[in-house]
C-alpha cells in the first residue's frame, strides 16, 4: 500500500497532492483520500463494478485527481476525455468506452448539454451541477471510507485523432490486485529520474493525455507534490518553477521551442537552479533546440520514447545525448527491431518502422484491425514510428509513418524540416506536409506560423527558402511556403496535422473540378 495516495494521508495528511498555479486551489493527501473514497463509493452506489468504465471531462482541476483515484481504487477503467473537443467527438468516446457514467466541469456545461442530447444513455454529474446532475452533492452523500472490494484499476486513454477518430488504448486491469502495487512506471520514476515523495513535480499539459496524468499520478503515488498549470504559458512556467522550487518537471520539444524564444532578460529573470529533472518525451526534439535548453537548464534534460499503449520504453541521459545528438536512447522496456514493409528486420543504420518486442499487452478498444495493424507476423508492436538504432542499441527517430511524403517516388519524412525551421527566429511554429502534385505526386509545403505576423508574405518565404537551402538536399526544400497566424495544436504540442493535409487535399480537388469544367 506504499505506493498510494491513501498510504501517504496517513503519514503526512496535510501535505498538497496537488497546487494549481494560476488559482492556487490545493487539494491535500487527505481531502485527496477522502473524496477518491466518496467517490469510490458513488460508483458502487450507481452500480458501477469492477472492470467498468467512466468517463471523465475536465479542465485541468484539483477534483480531477481525486476522481481518477476513486475510479483506480475502485477497479473501473476511467477514461479521460479532453475539454477542447466538438460535442459529437465528446459524445463518440463516451459512447465508444462503454462508460456508465459521464463526470464533468461546471465550466464546461455548454458542451456537456449537447453531449447529454447527443448520448442520452449515458448519466452525467457535475462539477457545479444542480439537482440529478450535483456531483458535489452526490459525493457529500457518501461516506468517506474504503469500498469493500477495493482492487486496483486502470486508464483507458483515446488517442488525438490526429490521423483519424480517436480509439481507446485498453490495457487489462492489473493482475496485482492491491491498489498500492508499484507499477513499472512508478518504479521508473525511481530508479531512473529520481523521483521521490519529496520530489516538486511541475505538469504544464492538459490531463487529459497519458504523460501528464499518468506522470502526475506516478507522483502523487511517491507522497510528492504536483504543481499543476492550468494552460501553459512559457514564463509562467518560469515563474511556477521559482516561486514553488520545483525540482522536476515534464515537456515536449514545443515548449521548449516557446521557452527559448522568450527575450533573453526574460529568461535571466528566473531562478531555475531547484530543477533536478526536466523530462521529455512527446516528439523528437529539434537538436539545436535540445542543445539550446542543456545550455541554459544544465545536463537535466532526461528524455524518453514511449506511447500511451505501454509497449516499449527508451531513456537516454543528457549526458548520452550529448555524445549522439539526436537519439532517443535505449530501451529500458522491451526490445527494439526496425522493420522494412514487410515487418522483416533490416540492418543496423538502416531507417523502417520501429517495433517493441516482449513490452506491454494493448488492443485498440473496438477496433481489431488497427490492433492488427500495429503488430507484425513475429508478434511485435509499433506505434507508427520511422527510426533507426545504431550499433550500441540507441533509437533515432525520423518521424511518424503516416506523415511521410512520397514525392517524384521519394519518401520525404517532414520532421526533419520542421526541426530545421523552427530554430529560425522569424519562425514561431511550422507544419511540413504533403499537398497533391500533378507531377510529383505530393509536393513539400511548410506552413509557418511567423513570429510577427506582418512579416508574413513572398519575402519571409524567400528568406526560409534561402537558409534552408545549404541545409537540406533539393528534394526536401519545401516547394510552397504559405503562413497562418496559428497551427492547430492541442495544449501537449501535439499538432493536428490532419486537418491541415485534409484542408489542402480538399483545395486541390476544388481546383482540379474547376479547371475539368472550363
Amino acid at each position: 500500500m506504499q505506493y498510494h495516495p491513501s498510504f501517504h494521508a496517513q503519514t503526512w495528511p496535510e501535505r498538497p497532492a496537488v497546487i494549481m498555479t494560476g488559482s492556487g486551489a490545493m487539494m491535500t493527501y487527505r481531502e485527496l483520500d477522502e473524496t477518491s473514497n466518496r467517490f469510490a463509493q458513488l460508483l458502487r452506489a450507481r452500480g458501477l463494478q469492477i472492470g467498468d468504465t467512466v468517463a471523465l471531462c475536465f479542465e485541468n482541476h484539483p477534483m480531477f485527481f481525486a476522481l481518477c483515484w476513486g475510479a483506480q481504487r475502485a477497479g473501473l477503467v476511467y477514461v479521460a476525455i479532453s475539454n477542447r473537443l466538438a460535442p459529437p467527438e465528446v459524445a463518440y468516446i463516451a459512447q465508444d468506452s462503454g462508460a456508465g457514467l459521464l463526470v464533468g466541469s461546471g465550466m464546461l456545461a455548454p458542451l456537456l448539454d449537447q453531449v447529454a442530447a447527443l448520448a442520452p444513455n449515458v448519466p452525467q454529474l457535475r462539477l457545479g451541477g444542480h439537482g440529478d446532475h450535483d456531483l458535489a452533492a452526490a459525493l457529500a452523500a457518501m461516506p468517506a471510507t474504503p469500498i469493500a472490494d477495493e482492487r486496483a484499476g486502470c486508464d483507458m486513454l483515446y488517442s488525438s485523432g490526429t490521423t483519424g477518430k480517436p480509439k481507446g488504448v485498453r490495457m487489462p486491469l492489473p493482475e496485482v490486485l492491491d491498489i498500492g502495487d508499484s507499477p513499472s512506471l512508478v518504479k521508473l520514476t525511481i530508479g531512473v529520474f529520481g523521483f521521490s515523495s519529496d520530489t516538486v513535480y511541475l505538469s504544464p499539459a492538459p490531463l487529459y493525455h497519458a504523460a501528464p496524468l499518468r506522470w502526475s499520478m506516478g507522483v502523487q503515488r511517491l507522497g510528492g507534490t504536483v504543481i499543476c498549470m492550468e494552460k501553459f504559458d512559457p514564463e509562467k512556467a518560469l515563474e511556477a518553477i521559482e516561486r514553488y522550487r520545483i525540482t522536476a518537471s515534464q515537456w515536449v520539444p514545443t515548449h521548449f521551442v516557446r521557452l527559448l524564444k522568450l527575450p533573453d532578460e526574460t529568461r535571466r529573470r528566473y531562478d531555475v537552479s531547484s530543477l533536478r529533472a526536466a523530462v521529455h518525451a512527446a516528439a523528437p526534439c529539434p537538436v539545436p533546440v535540445k542543445q539550446a535548453m542543456i545550455e541554459w537548464w544544465g545536463p537535466i534534460l532526461l528524455e524518453y520514447y514511449a506511447g500511451t499503449e505501454g509497449n516499449g520504453f527508451t531513456y537516454v541521459s543528457s549526458h548520452e545525448w550529448l555524445e549522439r545528438p539526436g537519439s532517443v536512447g535505449r530501451a529500458l522496456i522491451g526490445t527494439i527491431h526496425i522493420c522494412d514493409e514487410h515487418g522483416n528486420e533490416v540492418p543496423i543504420g538502416t531507417e523502417g518502422q520501429v517495433f517493441f518486442e516482449g513490452g506491454g499487452q494493448f488492443r485498440y478498444h473496438n477496433d481489431p484491425d488497427k490492433t492488427r495493424d500495429a503488430t507484425n507476423q513475429h508478434g511485435w508492436t509499433s506505434l507508427g514510428d520511422i527510426g533507426r538504432i545504431d550499433e550500441d542499441g540507441y533509437l533515432y527517430l525520423t518521424d511518424r509513418k503516416s506523415f511521410m511524403i512520397i514525392s517524384g517516388g521519394v519518401n520525404i519524412y517532414p520532421q526533419e524540416i520542421e526541426n530545421l525551421l523552427v530554430t529560425h527566429p522569424k519562425v514561431a511554429d511550422v507544419a511540413v506536409i504533403g499537398a497533391p502534385d500533378a507531377d510529383m505526386g505530393e509536393r513539400v509545403v511548410a506552413v509557418v506560423q511567423p513570429a510577427d505576423m506582418a512579416e508574413a508574405g513572398p519575402a519571409l518565404a524567400e528568406e526560409l527558402a534561402a537558409w534552408l537551402g545549404p541545409q537540406l538536399s533539393r528534394v526536401k526544400l519545401p516547394r510552397q511556403i504559405d503562413f497562418r497566424a496559428e497551427l492547430p495544436r492541442e495544449p501537449t504540442g501535439k499538432l493536428f496535422k490532419r486537418l491541415l493535409r485534409d484542408e489542402y487535399r480538399a483545395a486541390a480537388s476544388a481546383a482540379e473540378g474547376m479547371a475539368n469544367q472550363a
